[in-house]
């Protein structure tokens, strides 16, 4: 099974960058994996927020396919430990579905549309971080759930 992680908007930090690029490299040795990245709403600033979001809630939705398994990454969604979320990463790569697409939001959220359309609500903490952190939190902690599936030392516990 494939796995997407999909984002609106380019990340601008170079740190941030670096990092989500050397998670992407090690999740790749455990499985398919591409990030894809939607543009961000042009002029943005002259758009009110509801519209932001409902236009790229259509960008979202026009990307997935019937058969994607979709989870939206969301502060009021479930939380996970690591051993948890490994878990659910294990049974969910074995249904019959060809991606898994983990969905992280713009600046505003996501919008409704989207999120009633999801098979998961994913929290990565109750704290709230901006969405282009998230990106590289979440992407350790999908490496980090391939270590604990496979029994590798990278998790200590």
């Amino acid at each position: 099974m494939k796995i997407v992680l999909l984002q609106i908007g380019k990340t601008s930090a170079k740190y941030i960058e670096e990092g989500i690029n050397e998670f992407s490299a090690r999740i790749r040795k455990y499985s398919g994996f591409e990030i894809v990245t939607l543009p961000d709403i042009r002029n943005a600033r002259n758009i009110p927020t509801p519209v932001q979001m409902l236009r790229e809630g259509e960008k979202i939705i026009n990307f997935l396919k019937n058969d994607d398994y979709l989870v939206i990454l969301d502060e009021r969604g479930k939380e996970f430990s690591t051993f948890e979320f490994s878990s659910w990463l294990e049974r969910t790569m074995a249904i019959q579905k060809k991606r898994i697409v983990f969905v992280i939001g713009g600046a505003w959220g996501i919008a409704e549309e989207v999120l009633n359309k999801a098979d998961l609500r994913l929290s990565l903490s109750r704290l709230t971080f901006s969405h282009q952190m998230v990106r590289l939190l979440f992407l350790e902690q999908l490496y980090r759930a391939f270590t604990v599936i496979r029994g590798e030392p990278y998790h200590h516990q």
